[in-house]
């Protein structure tokens, strides 16, 4: 069975270049256009990784992230945020409150999206 990655991003042209780089890869790919819909569809699916945008209308990013994180039903799935805030403070901030991986989108091709889900998936069936 496919596995399945939630990508929680408002910014529809670039869901949409994930999306299919992500589905071309054989990954089942649920979405979500803000954090308010994020945390329910990721409590409801339990998807094995969730690409978790920070600037997000109604719930920003940090806040879903801590949200997941004390949630016993979604602390274990791994998450990378993939944001514009590539500020060091806000990298250390996403890496402390429990995410897997810290992506800057201006810097990322969508074959490199690919690689770091596929890595993270990988770390976490250890």
């Amino acid at each position: 069975m496919a596995q399945k990655i939630l990508v929680i991003e408002d910014d529809k042209f670039l869901r949409k270049v994930i999306v299919r780089k992500l589905s071309d890869e054989g990954y089942e790919i649920i979405e979500a256009i803000d954090g308010e819909k994020g945390l329910i569809v990721a409590r409801e699916e339990k998807p094995d990784l969730i690409l978790l945008d920070l600037v997000l209308p109604e719930i920003d990013g940090f806040e879903v992230l801590s949200e997941l994180k004390k949630d016993k039903d979604t602390f274990e799935i791994p998450v990378i945020i993939l944001s514009n805030l590539g500020e060091k403070k806000n990298v250390e901030k996403g890496i402390k409150m429990g995410a897997t991986d810290y992506l800057i989108k201006a810097r990322l091709e969508p074959s490199e999206i690919a690689q770091r889900v596929q890595m993270a998936l990988n770390q976490n069936k250890d």
